[in-house]
């Protein structure tokens, strides 16, 4: 990963990088979105309210994998200094909270008709708002480093994006471990649950939603780094 901690060579790769993941991820999720919509049948139980799936699943997904990213960013920058590290991480934090907001919404959305409530203090439900709150946090952490400034407040930012990936597994054995309202895992090593009618949209729109998400981190590092660079200029001019 060494070979990307010289700016330059970062953005050379990640400027043309970007659209292609937009694009490309943009894509898939319309083929996907529009399947799950218009060409999947309803379920036999749950009728129509089942193509929230196409949305709520990958969010849940990215929601984890934000805070993934932001962990293996944290660490990269405590233990090795990798001088893009922070601002990986700090990239992948607003559009992680967007995502965790999004799961909970459309979750609950879904929990009325199949569950009879908006929201239960379920273990899946609430280890997901804490992961949501885990955001916010480190979102405020960050900003107050870099306000502040010094290698100190930074890397509290790094422990609390390390420390807060216990969540992780906690969010995703929940269903195994607690008795829950929320229906246990339908897509596992095993096999699936999910009837392949309703289940050939779900890997595009999930394919695509990455996609996505990695085009916003790029652009979110991209630009970081240009305010880095503006910053550092009229530094030296204020010194001249």
């Amino acid at each position: 990963m060494h070979i990307f901690a010289n700016p330059g060579r970062f953005l050379s790769i990640a400027k043309p990088l970007t659209p292609w993941l937009g694009w490309s991820g943009a894509g898939l999720i319309a083929v996907a979105l529009t399947g799950g919509l218009l060409v999947t049948p309803p379920d036999y139980l749950q009728g129509e309210t089942v193509r929230i799936m196409y949305i709520h699943v990958p969010s849940a997904w990215l929601g984890m994998a934000g805070w993934m990213g932001i962990a293996v960013a944290s660490l990269m920058q405590l233990v090795w200094r990798h001088p893009l590290a922070g601002v990986a991480a700090r990239a992948c934090a607003a559009p992680g909270a967007v995502f965790a907001a999004v799961c909970l919404a459309t979750g609950s959305i879904w929990g009325r008709p199949t569950w009879g409530t908006w929201w239960e203090w379920d273990g899946r439900l609430t280890s997901m708002l804490v992961l949501f709150f885990l955001y916010l946090g480190y979102i405020a952490l960050a900003a107050a480093a870099d306000e502040r400034g010094g290698e100190g407040a930074d890397r509290a930012a790094a422990i609390f994006g390390l420390v807060g990936a216990i969540n992780l597994p906690i969010i995703h054995y929940s269903v195994l471990w607690w008795r829950t309202l929320h229906q246990g895992e339908s897509i596992s090593l095993g096999g699936t649950t999910i009837a392949p009618a309703l289940l050939w949209p779900l890997p595009l729109s999930a394919l695509g939603f990455t996609l996505l998400f990695g085009a916003i981190v790029l652009m979110r590092m991209r630009a970081a780094l240009a305010h880095i660079r503006v910053e550092a200029r009229l530094r030296r001019l204020a010194e001249a």
